[in-house]
């Protein structure tokens, strides 16, 4: 399955620690050939970007995001592209921080249209 993820909207499938991702963030997905990027938006999260390549179902991208309370944060991130039995997509990810300690996976799913 190689279906593009250009136009997507995704959401944590969970709220992560305090200024981090939740359930209010939005990730704006684009896609052109193997390159990868998505703006994103919500809850602690006053703005956030991410860049990177696609090979298959796998993304390999850094992110980096500006917190609600004015501080930013980095990392890199590669995530496994699934598809959900409704026929959504899952991204399946291992994160870790490059401007902090800190690790750990997460999930998003497509937004339902």
């Amino acid at each position: 399955m190689t279906r593009s993820l250009d136009g997507l909207v995704f959401v944590p499938v969970t709220d992560q620690a305090p200024g981090q991702v939740g359930r209010q963030t939005r990730f704006a997905y684009h896609e052109e050939g193997e390159r990868i990027w998505a703006e994103y938006s919500g809850g602690d999260i006053v703005r956030g970007y991410l860049v990177g390549t696609r090979a298959g179902d796998t993304l390999d991208f850094r992110y980096v995001q500006l917190r609600s309370d004015s501080t930013t944060a980095s990392g890199h991130c590669t995530s496994l592209v699934t598809e959900l039995p409704d026929g959504r997509l899952r991204l399946e990810e291992t994160w870790s921080w490059e401007s902090q300690p800190g690790s750990g996976t997460s999930a998003v799913e497509q937004l339902p249209a």
